[in-house]
């Protein structure tokens, strides 16, 4: 796509298109624990044990992604870049059916690592998705969660041991902490009832979690704008999620748009720093009052 003043426009919309959210996902016919709106692949297929109980399940994954899909093109003349692999020694483009993985030792050799030598690994959550603990809900720092997989019984006799599960963590307002390999990395994951599901959220090691970087020194505030800040959320409305959409497709087409006609586009107004905390504080309170008496 080339706009009129020569410059070329490579973008893909993927809006509703459905990518696996997960270690090497590919979306196929199976089973849909969770509801959405296509059927999607196991991706994990093993047991989960808590105690001496245990059952076989399978995961899916719980989320999908949408959006833009943005092609790598030559500023040039917009022509498509293609990476091909190349090996290092021969110099010449390989097949990616000869493309493996390789571990570099402290010495310096590389070990080729093929599908059956993973395959080999004795690590048991690989198999198993081994319950260790449990944790309050509302315990989890949020800043762990990583991704989220549907949990569904993989034979029939799993699903009393499967149900109770659900009920007994629901009751308890608990999630079990467990242990889980999905790829190629061993992960932390809770375990935690949704809507009569089993939810398997893989979380970031603690270790993976970086402190603040150059964290805000605490000021003094006063009573008034501590008052006024605290009746201000209090009137501020709670957003219905499903109603609220990522508009930066929309954005992305109406640039795409601009540059084929050559025009320009109106840009948001940058926000100003308050110079007087009450008195942005106060007219905010005006404005919010303002839109609740326009509903």
């Amino acid at each position: 796509m080339t706009s009129r003043s020569g410059e070329h426009i490579a973008y893909e919309s993927a809006t509703g298109r459905r990518r696996a959210a997960a270690d090497g996902a590919r979306v196929s016919a199976g089973e849909d624990p969770g509801g959405m709106e296509k059927p999607v692949q196991a991706v994990w297929r093993g047991w989960i044990s808590f105690g001496l109980v245990s059952m076989p399940v399978r995961l899916f994954p719980a989320t999908r992604e949408h959006g833009v899909e943005m092609r790598e093109v030559h500023a040039v003349d917009g022509s498509r870049i293609r990476h091909r692999g190349v090996c290092e020694a021969e110099g010449r483009e390989v097949d990616w059916a000869e493309v493996v993985k390789g571990y570099q030792t402290s010495g310096g050799r590389t070990v080729v690592l093929r599908e059956e030598d993973l395959a080999r690994l004795p690590l048991p959550s690989r198999q198993v998705i081994d319950v260790i603990g449990f944790v309050p809900v509302d315990g989890l720092d949020p800043i762990l969660f990583s991704r989220a997989y549907y949990v569904a019984p993989a034979q029939e006799v799993a699903r009393r041991p499967y149900t109770l599960l659900v009920a007994a963590l629901a009751r308890a307002e608990r999630a079990a902490l467990a242990k889980v390999t999905l790829g190629a990395r061993e992960r932390l994951a809770a375990v935690w009832p949704r809507r009569e599901t089993l939810v398997v959220q893989t979380l970031l090691w603690p270790e993976e979690v970086r402190e603040p970087h150059g964290p805000a020194q605490a000021v003094p505030v006063t009573g008034e704008e501590l008052e006024l800040a605290s009746l201000l959320l209090s009137q501020l409305p709670e957003p219905d999620l499903a109603s609220v959409h990522d508009e930066y497709t929309a954005a992305l087409e109406q640039l795409v748009a601009a540059k084929q006609a050559g025009e320009d586009l109106t840009q948001p107004v940058e926000p100003k720093p308050a110079e007087d905390l009450i008195a942005t504080l106060e007219a905010s309170l005006r404005a919010a009052a303002d839109r609740g008496t326009n509903r």
